[in-house]
């Protein structure tokens, strides 16, 4: 079954390229710049008005937008979710993702990939295609296991990003479903994290250096992702050989202006004076660069999440890492970087001053995640999601 063509469908409106920081096209790119010699090169269904400068690990599948309903995103949602609790399609979803395949009869049969997208399950065509649900989040948290039922009653297998997140998705699907939850970990292009005139051989032999303990966060910057955790933390450490980078905005543009929430994180971090930097949302290239600078890099989120892609990047710069103990982020962090529990940043802070107080420990905390990642690479994860579907009718 593997041997058949991938064709991935995201998001509608997500764009394809180096130039967005969303979880689902760089999963899909990494995923797709794995496919191995030989197996059929990968298609990526998106919408033609998205970024021109897409990345070139698949072909493009172009699709004209569907023609918006007389409806604002929140009134569909609450549509929706009262279609689905009757029984309903929800056809607000289902309209919006059924542009996506429009043109489905003409694709060679292929393994399609709904890519946080159980509406659009129903809507390949199962006789000449394969539907699989790839779930970045938790999808189905306003579904009944009936609704589950009836959706998804085609669907191939369910992949999941973490153990977590298939834990919380079985919860919401009815036994005869259970069966079909697969977990594929994200992966991490180990080269492209890679710091600049180092080898990964060379980095993971490096000393850790003897100047102020460089911190970076690169995240959304929303309650959830936990910012202020860290700032709160570094705060209360006071101490002048830490500096901290923040970078992100509360959306995917570096003009988004600024919420309530960026501009209490401002004012807590202002009290750093010149030992804090803050960036606004940076491309990928730019991420990378970011990260290699980083001594360490934190990951403090309060919400559970399902896989946090920074956590592996971190790891691949060569940077030790700091995550919260929830959702699926302990799955890469544990065993190799250091576990605090979300919202608190007095243990976050102790964390931070044990590797800033022992330089020794820091080197041997930031190899041992650089081997991670090198052993968790796209090329692992892509292998994985060959096994998980081998064999799926």
């Amino acid at each position: 079954m593997s041997a058949r063509r991938h064709v991935h469908v995201i998001t509608p409106g997500d764009h394809y390229s180096p130039r967005t920081g969303s979880a689902i096209p760089t999963v899909v790119h990494g995923l797709c710049g794995s496919t191995p010699a030989g197996e059929p090169r990968p298609a990526v269904v998106v919408r033609r008005d998205t970024y021109p400068d897409r990345y070139d690990s698949a072909d493009i599948i172009e699709y004209d937008g569907a023609r918006p309903l007389p409806l604002g995103p929140r009134s569909a949602r609450y549509l929706d979710g009262g279609l689905g609790s009757l029984g309903l399609p929800r056809v607000s979803a289902r309209h919006d993702f059924a542009a996506t395949v429009c043109d489905q009869g003409s694709w060679e049969p292929s393994i399609v990939l709904a890519h946080n997208a159980p509406q659009l399950v129903p809507l390949i065509d199962s006789h000449r295609h394969v539907p699989v649900l790839y779930a970045h989040n938790q999808l189905l948290r306003t579904y009944r296991s009936w609704e589950s039922r009836r959706v998804l009653s085609r669907v191939a297998a369910i992949i999941c990003v973490s153990e977590a997140l298939a834990e919380q998705t079985a919860a919401f699907l009815p036994r005869s479903l259970r069966d079909r939850l697969r977990v594929v970990h994200n992966g991490v292009d180990v080269e492209a994290f890679r710091r600049e005139g180092a080898t990964p051989a060379e980095r993971e032999t490096a000393p850790a250096g003897s100047g102020p303990l460089h911190v970076v966060f690169v995240g959304r910057m929303i309650p959830d992702k936990g910012a202020d955790v860290l700032v709160d933390a570094l705060v209360r450490l006071d101490r002048p050989d830490i500096r901290l980078t923040l970078v992100g905005s509360s959306g995917f543009s570096a003009s988004d202006p600024l919420t309530p929430y960026e501009r209490e994180v401002r004012a807590g971090a202002a009290t750093l004076g010149d030992r804090v930097d803050i960036r606004p949302f940076a491309p990928r290239r730019e991420v990378s660069r970011l990260l290699q600078g980083a001594d360490v890099v934190v990951v403090p989120s309060r919400w559970p999440e399902p896989f946090a892609l920074t956590v592996l990047e971190g790891m691949a710069a060569g940077a030790a890492v700091i995550g919260s103990d929830i959702g699926g982020i302990p799955e890469s962090v544990r065993g190799v970087g250091i576990l605090v529990p979300p919202g608190d940043s007095a243990g976050l802070a102790e964390a931070l001053e044990g590797l800033t107080d022992d330089r020794a420990l820091l080197a041997r905390t930031a190899q041992a995640c650089l081997r991670y990642a090198r052993a968790h690479d796209w090329s692992t994860a892509a292998a994985a999601l060959r096994q998980a579907l081998d064999g799926v009718a």
